[in-house]
């Protein structure tokens, strides 16, 4: 979509901003769920998981013209914080 102002432009990225937010919101959930069925703090962390995730997502930044680079970075972060915020759901249920 074209944007003819300066102000469309930021209404339209505050669009997708909460889009983002909602769907970070919803990983979130599955994310919290997941912790019930790891059996040990090694299947939380899950090394071999996190890079076939990143595979993934550098994959379809290309195919949907986003810049795999900084799309692996954004989810290199996210997936640390989850990792965190898992290990404590972990360590709560267990």
């Amino acid at each position: 979509m074209k944007c003819s102002s300066l102000d469309e432009v930021r209404s339209n990225i505050d669009r997708i901003d909460d889009q983002i937010i909602r769907l970070i919101a919803e990983r979130t959930d599955y994310v919290k769920q997941a912790s019930a069925f790891k059996k040990n703090e090694d299947g939380v962390k899950a090394p071999a998981r996190v890079e076939a995730v990143i595979a993934k997502v550098r994959k379809k930044a290309e195919k949907y013209g986003a810049s795999p680079d900084m799309t692996e970075k954004l989810y290199r972060e996210m997936i640390s914080g989850f990792i965190n915020m898992e290990m404590q759901e972990f360590k709560k249920n267990k």
